[in-house]
């Protein structure tokens, strides 16, 4: 059954030998399931442009969460356009066992492992202080670290990890890099900054009464989605504040991808939907892009999936206010200020 339903995205492809007329592919990004699937990554795959063949080559680009899943595919990608990769784990071992695999499919690609928890603070500042004191430029950074917790944890800082891994942390971590970034930057081509979120994010408002969810009875998925969406948000917000340095910033889903992090944490889903998820270079795909190509280049603070940007809510009314807006940034610069 599951190799039937396998072979169903390539025979869409094979129909469709010109890209999906804009109303079509925004019907399927609506209609979730078609869109967010295998099935829509393989119906727009025939509107793709091949990214160049060493088109990254001089480029060093940071990937966190970078040991499994979307972020070691995305590493794949990178070192196969020739960009110099650096693999942010929080476990040494399971990292170099995520780099011999990309050597193995990219002989002689420059990868590297660097061991950091982005949910960490203090650790998030001891390793952008290394990475300034031994890189001139940085070109590019991918937030992909992620985290869905069956109970409400904690860091040692005091922070509810989802909140710290999904939001603090890349918040500190680029503003830390912001050097960096800045020298990387050339005059046609600019640093790149991107947020790896989640279609979750529709679901939730940006909520701020209670960020570090302490209140009423605790639920990872809506904590989850509360966190993606601070996300997106903090991504407008940051191509705003990084726009004078030549740093563009984007935010993007992957769809439903076929991740360990997925078949973990969510098993039901995992079970149900195990056919129709996409493979973890299928939702890595918009992320490579984003770094690589020249169209993302042009624009910052865009929400994106399969290479398309997309609306940040379903209702235009739904949208945030300018105070929601600038509390959000408060709390970022609060809750990461060094004390």
């Amino acid at each position: 059954m599951r190799g039937g339903v396998t072979a169903l995205p390539d025979l869409v492809s094979s129909l469709l030998a010109v890209p999906l007329p804009r109303l079509v592919d925004a019907v399927l990004d609506r209609l979730v399931v078609p869109g967010y699937s295998r099935l829509g990554y393989a119906a727009r795959r025939a509107g793709f442009r091949a990214l160049p063949a060493g088109g990254m080559a001089g480029r060093t680009v940071i990937v966190t969460g970078a040991s499994s899943g979307l972020g070691a595919a995305t590493v794949r990608g990178l070192a196969g356009l020739g960009a110099r990769v650096e693999m942010v784990v929080r476990d040494r071992e399971r990292g170099e066992r995520a780099r011999e695999a990309v050597l193995a499919e990219h002989p002689g690609a420059a990868v590297e492992v660097a061991v950091c928890d982005v949910s960490s603070l203090a650790d998030v500042r001891r390793y952008a202080a290394e990475v300034r004191d031994r890189e001139a430029a940085v070109h590019g950074l991918v937030h992909n670290a992620g985290v869905l917790a069956t109970e409400r944890t904690e860091t040692a800082e005091g922070h509810e990890v989802t909140l710290a891994t999904h939001v603090l942390g890349p918040f500190l971590l680029t503003r830390e890099l912001r050097p960096v970034l800045r020298a990387g930057a050339g005059p046609t081509a600019p640093s790149r900054v991107v947020f790896v979120s989640s279609g979750g994010m529709y679901t939730a408002p940006l909520r701020l009464d209670d960020p570090e969810s302490r209140e009423g009875d605790w639920s990872g998925g809506a904590v989850y989605a509360r966190t993606r969406r601070m996300q997106v948000v903090l991504a407008e917000l940051l191509a705003d504040d990084l726009a004078g340095d030549g740093i563009v910033v984007h935010s993007m889903h992957p769809g439903w991808a076929d991740t360990p992090g997925v078949a973990r944490s969510l098993p039901g889903f995992h079970r149900v939907t195990g056919p129709l998820l996409r493979t973890d270079e299928q939702g890595a795909d918009t992320v490579v892009w984003l770094q690589a190509a020249a169209e993302p280049g042009h624009s910052t603070g865009v929400f994106w999936h399969d290479r398309a940007p997309r609306p940040t809510h379903w209702l235009p009314r739904a949208a945030e206010s300018p105070q929601a807006r600038a509390a959000l940034w408060t709390l970022c610069v609060s809750d990461t200020a060094h004390r």
